[in-house]
């Protein structure tokens, strides 16, 4: 294929790439946008195999890595999502450093001159640091989201000291293999060792309650990894790609940290939140009162009620209760109910997390909201259902000197009647007690979500 062909039809897979983002800012239009996405990649990967003599080896590498991922896909839970987004991640910078390795290694097989010039050497630099810090942090948040370590922040005194050091260290040895006349092989591993330790420094000490930011971060870097590679191997198709990923995801970094009245920097930096499942108590200790009721309680409450608005947080993912709240909704409406879905932009553990569990069990796109397109009618609802759902509800967040003073929250608290579902009166990941359990308003119904929510139908 002509160069002019290939300029044409990574032109053609990049327009498609954007197309895809597009249609992934809806629920309503991400299946399309998904299609596009395939469609993009397969004129990419097509066009670049014209590229090289290589296609057993390639094709055969695609075919085994192409099983492991639909096996993957059609097993994992959608309460495992966050995790297996995180895991994805951590392959993407891993694999910006097996390229950067390879260049180095044998940079005439790239294109690149045998004496790498400088800005090469620079390009390879960015791809592999990046890629090496995706890919140990990945790894941690991937531990995180799915239990095998602790979601409560790791801290050690003099941890930030540390890590500038490190950065610093990792800087330097970048720099002497940059100016270096040969390929400095010493200062390469070097650089790319403290940043796989520089990875794994900057997540462990992140909490619980910033994962959903985490999971962004990642995927903007992972992005910003390829593109450093794409410009050292001359392939503008993965300079697009790698730039359109690091850039949506940094914004949706931003989106995330906007939500939380949290400042990107604060994120990084850690130290906030726990694991949850810590029971809360009063500030002298002792425990606090709360009103409590059963399923037919609340059903009889929403059955009476002319609108009804649910709140889904973690617990309903956790419960797979996504079906059984559809069901309820539409025995609801069926009593001339009004019934409608209140989203808060980091409820669960990923971005968009409660918008995907609501889509699997195809509740209409036009009863799910998001949080400022609905917050000012909580004050006129009769009844409002919290399914699991803790921080993003916490009225404490208007409260200042609050560790989440000036975070937008649903205002659920300016309902007439407060419903909340949970296993316990355990706080949320951010470590912190929520009020609204303990309002007047507020009836507790602690079960699991799913039977809970099953047992509400079966009354109504």
């Amino acid at each position: 294929m002509s160069a002019n062909m290939v300029a044409l039809a990574y032109l053609v897979a990049s327009v498609f790439f954007i197309l895809a983002l597009k249609g992934l800012s809806s629920p309503e239009s991400a299946r399309r946008g998904n299609l596009f996405g395939i469609v993009g990649m397969t004129i990419a990967v097509a066009t670049t195999l014209t590229l090289t003599e290589n296609w057993a080896l390639i094709l055969g590498c695609i075919a085994v890595g192409g099983i492991i991922g639909a096996i993957v896909a059609q097993r994992v839970q959608m309460t495992a999502m966050p995790e297996l987004v995180a895991f994805m991640h951590s392959l993407v910078g891993l694999a910006a450093v097996f390229i950067a390795i390879a260049a180095v290694n044998n940079p005439v097989s790239f294109g690149l001159p045998e004496i790498l010039p400088m800005g090469s050497k620079l390009e390879l630099f960015l791809g592999t640091f990046i890629g090496a810090m995706t890919w140990s942090g990945s790894v941690i948040a991937f531990l995180k989201l799915s239990g095998r370590m602790s979601g409560t922040p790791i801290t050690f005194s003099g941890q930030h000291i540390v890590n500038l050091m490190l950065a610093l260290v990792m800087i330097g040895f970048g720099l002497w293999f940059f100016f270096s006349d040969t390929t400095n092989w010493t200062a390469f591993i070097a650089m790319t060792a403290i940043a796989f330790i520089l990875g794994f420094l900057i997540i462990v000490p992140i909490g619980g309650a910033d994962m959903p930011v985490v999971i962004s971060m990642l995927n903007s870097y992972s992005g910003w990894a390829a593109a450093g590679i794409g410009f050292s191997l001359g392939n503008p198709m993965l300079i697009i790609a790698g730039s359109l990923v690091g850039s949506s995801g940094a914004i949706l970094s931003y989106i995330m940290c906007k939500a939380m009245n949290r400042p990107f920097l604060s994120v990084i930096l850690g130290g906030f939140g726990s694991d949850g499942g810590v029971a809360a108590v009063a500030g002298d200790g002792e425990q606090k009162n709360y009103r409590s009721g059963s399923a037919d309680d609340a059903a009889f409450l929403m059955g009476n009620a002319d609108s009804v608005i649910i709140v889904p947080g973690y617990g309903l993912a956790v419960a797979r209760a996504q079906h059984a709240v559809k069901e309820l909704a539409e025995s609801l409406q069926a009593k001339g109910v009004s019934v409608r879905f209140a989203i808060h932009p980091v409820a669960g553990r990923m971005p968009g997390h409660m918008n995907v569990l609501l889509a699997e069990a195809e509740i209409p796109y036009e009863q799910v909201l998001e949080m400022d397109e609905i917050n000012s009618d909580f004050s006129n609802t009769d009844v409002v259902l919290v399914l699991g759902a803790n921080d993003v509800v916490n009225p404490a967040a208007n409260i200042p000197g609050s560790p989440i003073y000036g975070m937008p929250i649903l205002d659920a608290h300016k309902a007439r009647t407060v419903m909340v579902v949970k296993r316990s009166m355990a706080v949320g990941y951010a470590g912190l007690d929520n009020d609204l359990f303990y309002m007047d308003k507020t009836m507790m119904i602690f079960g699991d979500a799913k039977k809970v929510v099953e047992s509400m139908v079966k009354s109504l």
